[in-house]
């Protein structure tokens, strides 16, 4: 694990100077473009080229670190950050979803990409600036429109579209060559180097995606859900607190400025002449030069867009002066104003001299903030005051489109917190535990399949997972339990191999202490053994009786067809190997072999508890001479009442018997064999029995051969 995660930082260190390497290109064009006033900007070149070999989080860090840098020499490139993400991830998209080599592909790459960097463009452009910032570009747009017209939207957005094709057409040229120049070795150290496992292929992310489908709530989804929800809300809020800070600081610096001028104005009145000015207006001596020296004050006041100096008096506001801006007239001297809302809760204070903070209120301009300050005489008493406005509707308008900028400079810093969390998290967390999960579904699935489980842990270690966290951890953990429990069931199926290995060899010594007492059975269980296991295998073949035959149940019944004839203990000598025909009393005796082999088997599923092993065996030794017809013994079964094991292993036992000489008997000839089972299929034998049997005729004669082979003649 150290020797990997030493590799991944080296390439890691690549992949971070290779990005620096693309955004100082990216600035360099750029900066000669703005210079020599080329109307392309040349500011994608090394975004795509990184995009395109390193992925789309490093291609995004360098369309946003290229858009920051430019403010260098060009104020409005911040705002276009969020055009150069969107080429990065457009890009990075398409090389890994499309094939570069062919000439269609890139042409539509380009003018897709084209089409979409350049609308957006366009529309930026207008929303924020009404048009373009670029001298180039407005030559080109009033080549459009023609001589003598003002060229609109549509010229911009034609202009910039066009543009932006032979940019990013210039672009995808360049990084297709960098592509084929870079070798394919360090271009995979690049693009895999964030990498924290064994990296996935395109491939394998589809599987990733469609397993994480299985769950109600992926991680996956969980976590876009929470990075989504944490960069908009940041994102949010900064843009939230930077208006809010901003209008604060525009509106109290308007209000100082009001207050400034307001004051000013009230020192330069003279107050002992404030009845003149208000009795005669224009005509009161020095009015003239006074408002002269207002209107000065009016004009360097920023933001202010009324002054005017008032005297309060119970019947209303008396106008000394009214300075309002050039679009708007102002009130004669004289003039009697009610007094406005806004004002009347400071009415006493107006009486009595007072300074008033600056007051809100409405006009036909909208919304103002009104500062005022007391105009004394020589005497020092109140004679008016002076007023100046400022109209906040403005800092609103103002507001909203410093919100616009601010929104197109976040939505590029967004996408990249988005980005970066979404990236870390699915290297860090999402990938490693989705692969985890495959791995530890294909082991659950290996069963008892030794191989599987083998291959299950080999997959589990090809992850290679190298968080360095509490997922590696868990990794390891996984590896390390899956082995174990790989050498167990190995130790298990060792074990149950022993034992089956013991068991038969009991089954035949067992049957070989029956058969060393009767003469004429030599290699009976071998042969009948060997029969059983065609006859079942056929069956499986064909089809038939798919739901009874089952992998188990064909063990059990080859494993335990040498008991079929384990009654036979039982028979005395005299009666089992008698050179003559049987008497009828004696032929009883020999039925008896049925009911006593089933008695001995069922004594010993009781003794070992082993029933789902034994109790074919005890079928076959019970059952094994009825028949199809319900003619047979010990309790006259028929059809498919008859256990299915028994109905096979009567075929194989009847045609060993017919096969093979006694010393009451010759042995018949295959054929003669064959004809007589043919014969019973339907009446002594299951017809599907018969059937697979004769249908595995050259299997039957190799055993027939081994076993039978210079004993008799016959063989066809």
């Amino acid at each position: 694990m150290k020797g990997n995660t030493h590799r991944s930082n080296k390439d890691s260190m690549l992949r971070a100077e290779c990005t620096m390497l693309a955004v100082a290109i990216n600035v360099v064009l750029a900066y000669l473009s703005n210079r020599l006033g080329l109307p392309i900007y040349l500011d994608t070149i090394g975004t795509m080229c990184i995009a395109a070999m390193a992925g789309l989080f490093p291609g995004i860090m360098a369309a946003i670190a290229t858009n920051v840098l430019c403010i260098m020499f060009d104020d409005t490139a911040i705002y276009f950050g969020i055009v150069n993400v969107i080429v990065a991830m457009y890009t990075a998209w398409s090389v890994r979803e499309k094939n570069f080599r062919k000439v269609k592909t890139v042409v539509v790459f380009i003018l897709t990409a084209g089409v979409l960097a350049g609308s957006l463009s366009a529309i930026l452009q207008y929303g924020l600036f009404r048009g373009t910032q670029n001298a180039a570009i407005n030559t080109l747009m009033e080549t459009v429109v023609g001589p003598g017209k003002t060229p609109g939207f549509t010229a911009l957005f034609v202009v910039n579209v066009f543009l932006n094709i032979f940019n990013l057409g210039l672009s995808i040229v360049v990084t297709l060559i960098i592509l084929y120049l870079v070798p394919d070795e360090t271009q995979k150290r690049i693009r895999y180097s964030g990498w924290r496992q064994k990296p996935l292929t395109k491939e394998e992310l589809k599987e990733m995606d469609f397993l994480s489908r299985s769950v109600d709530f992926s991680v996956k989804k969980r976590t876009t859900i929470m990075l989504f929800g944490v960069a908009f809300t940041l994102s949010l809020i900064m843009a939230w607190i930077g208006i809010r800070l901003y209008f604060k600081s525009y509106k109290e610096s308007r209000i100082d400025s009001a207050t400034y001028a307001a004051k000013f104005a009230a020192e330069l009145i003279d107050g002992d002449q404030m009845a003149e000015y208000l009795a005669k207006g224009e005509k009161a001596p020095g009015y003239a030069e006074t408002e002269h020296m207002l209107t000065h004050i009016r004009e360097t006041a920023a933001g202010v867009t009324n002054l005017y100096a008032v005297q309060f008096r119970e019947n209303g506001v008396h106008i000394a002066f009214d300075l309002d801006t050039e679009d708007m007239d102002g009130v004669e001297a004289g003039t009697i104003l009610p007094l406005k809302e806004a004002f009347k809760p400071y009415i006493n204070d107006f009486y009595a001299g007072r300074e008033v903070e600056p007051i809100e209120n409405d006009s036909l301009e909208g919304w103002l903030v009104t500062a005022c300050a007391p105009i004394f005489d020589s005497k020092g008493r109140c004679v008016g005051y002076a007023a100046a406005d400022v109209v906040m509707s403005y800092v609103t308008e103002y507001m909203g489109d410093f919100f616009r900028r601010a929104f197109m400079i976040l939505s590029g810093f967004f996408i990249l917190v988005l980005g970066y969390g979404l990236w870390t998290a699915g290297i860090y967390m999402v990938y490693p535990l989705d692969k985890m999960m495959e791995g530890v579904e294909e082991f659950i699935e290996a069963g008892a399949d030794q191989q599987k489980l083998d291959d299950a842990v080999r997959h589990l270690r090809t992850i290679d997972v190298h968080t360095g966290d509490e997922i590696e951890k868990l990794y390891e953990l996984i590896c390390n339990m899956a082995s174990n429990q790989t050498e167990q069931i190995r130790s298990i199926q060792r074990f149950n191999e022993n034992t089956a290995k013991l068991q038969d060899g009991l089954i035949i010594t067992m049957a070989d202490l029956v058969e060393n007492r009767d003469s004429d059975t030599g290699d009976h269980i071998q042969k009948t053994a060997a029969y059983v296991k065609i006859i079942v295998e056929g069956l499986k073949k064909k089809g038939y009786y798919a739901e009874k035959l089952t992998p188990k149940f064909m063990s059990d019944v080859v494993r335990s067809a040498p008991l079929h004839d384990i009654g036979k203990i039982n028979i005395s000598d005299k009666v089992l190997n008698k050179p003559g025909k049987l008497t009828d009393e004696e032929y009883e005796i020999i039925k008896t072999h049925t009911t006593a082999g089933k008695d001995i088997i069922e004594k010993a599923i009781n003794t070992v508890k082993g029933e789902s092993y034994l109790k074919e065996a005890r079928n076959m030794a019970a059952y094994h001479h009825e028949r199809w017809d319900g003619n047979g013994y010990p309790e006259g079964l028929h059809g498919e009442v008859i256990p299915l094991s028994a109905r096979i292993m009567a075929v194989a036992d009847v045609f060993d018997a017919l096969t093979s000489p006694r010393v009451y008997k010759e042995a018949y000839p295959l054929d003669v064999a064959l004809k007589m089972l043919e014969d019973g299929s339907g009446t002594q034998f299951d017809p599907k029995c018969v059937e697979v049997f004769i249908e595995a005729l050259p299997e039957v004669k190799v055993i027939w051969r081994r076993y039978n082979q210079g004993k008799q003649k016959g063989l066809s």
